[in-house]
């Protein structure tokens, strides 16, 4: 348990990640949920945290589904 505990708190979710789920859904600041795509400005930035409630989606329309907006940039 504790190995996944310090996964999700590095921000990587092996599985999503080995399934080609490459989809970033994080939450901003003011508690906004925002997804991010490979290719935009922020992508490699970008860090998931699980535990905050964070995740990886398959696809952008599964983040749309979700209640996920695409980040602006």
């Amino acid at each position: 348990m504790l190995a996944a505990a310090a996964l999700a708190s590095a921000g990587y979710d092996v599985v999503a990640v080995a399934l080609g789920c490459n989809v970033k859904g994080n939450i901003g600041v003011s508690g906004e949920h925002i997804y991010h795509v490979p290719g935009q400005r922020f992508y490699s930035e970008t860090r998931i945290n699980l535990l905050k409630g964070e995740r990886w989606f398959c696809s952008e329309e599964a983040a749309r589904d979700a209640g996920w907006r695409k980040a602006k940039w």
